[in-house]
């Protein structure tokens, strides 16, 4: 995924904002401005889960998760 040239100087602008407060940030917003991202390359939460051996204990039923 290529950004359009008003997206790529969009995501440079909020890297300037936010280089003295999160550097590493900015600096991956700057990348993904001038190289984008390869989406056949990325990987889902499940895959890394999966691969980690990383499995979600089922809540009881009387204990109900809640996302605010």
């Amino acid at each position: 995924m290529v950004f359009d040239p008003s997206e790529a100087d969009a995501l440079r602008a909020t890297a300037r904002d936010a280089a003295l407060e999160d550097p590493t940030l900015a600096y991956v917003l700057l990348d993904l401005a001038d190289r984008g991202i390869d989406l056949n390359a990325s990987r889902t939460w499940d895959d890394i889960k999966a691969e980690r051996g990383i499995t979600q204990a089922a809540a009881p039923a009387s204990e109900e998760q809640r996302v605010a």
